[in-house]
């Protein structure tokens, strides 16, 4: 071999694979890109367009939310401005409803349950009321017993004519027809106009008086 004869190098022997140097882009053999057949970042179906034009489920869920939210807008809107009543009208009408039960009570008896009525007086009374039907119930009994009567009645109108729920004191009109009907068998039916006192107890309010109206007042 002469000086003039150039060694071979190992890129040209034919026998050794050449090396790839840092600017070849070329894939080398069993590149993992290359046998899955990657496509390249810029070409990736993840930048086709919006999620919710990608996905159905969560374009309908968005739909459902907006659709709640609208409803329980309308929901609190109606609730704030629906009227209530006001709390003096909630004790009017206990007041009303009370004296009304109250009034009729005082107005049914039978001499058969004559006790049974005259307790549910001493119930719907207070005050000197109730005191003077303690005190004259025996007496009033033997009267109702010995006549055999029996006294029905049924409310045709009533209203507070006053009211202050601060002092629980009320008063009441009532308008009504009354059956009486005695041991003779006659029966006679009158409308009356009674008016009444009403005192709120820890029971609820009660009568703590009752009288006829008088008749140039009932005209």
């Amino acid at each position: 071999m002469t000086s003039e004869q150039a060694m071979p190098t190992r890129g040209d022997d034919p026998a050794t694979p050449a090396v790839p140097t840092a600017g070849d882009d070329s894939p080398t053999p069993g590149d993992p890109a290359q046998r899955n057949g990657a496509a390249p970042v810029g070409d990736s179906p993840a930048h086709a367009g919006p999620a919710w034009r990608r996905n159905p489920l969560l374009a309908t869920a968005c739909a459902l939310l907006a659709v709640a939210i609208v409803f329980a807008a309308w929901a609190g809107w109606s609730w704030l401005t629906a009227p209530r009543a006001s709390a003096a009208a909630a004790v009017r009408d206990q007041a009303l409803r009370a004296g009304e039960q109250a009034v009729l009570n005082f107005n049914t008896l039978d001499y058969r349950t004559v006790n049974q009525g005259l307790n549910l007086w001493e119930q719907s009374s207070t005050g000197t009321l109730h005191a003077e039907i303690a005190a004259g119930r025996s007496s009033f009994a033997k009267q109702i017993t010995q006549a055999k009567s029996v006294t029905t009645a049924k409310i045709l109108d009533a209203a507070l004519t006053r009211l202050n729920a601060a002092a629980g004191t009320a008063s009441i009109i009532v308008a009504m027809q009354i059956t009486v009907t005695t041991g003779k068998g006659s029966a006679a039916t009158k409308q009356s106009r009674q008016e009444g006192v009403l005192t709120r107890t820890s029971s609820g309010w009660k009568l703590s008086s009752l009288g006829q109206v008088p008749v140039g007042a009932a005209a």
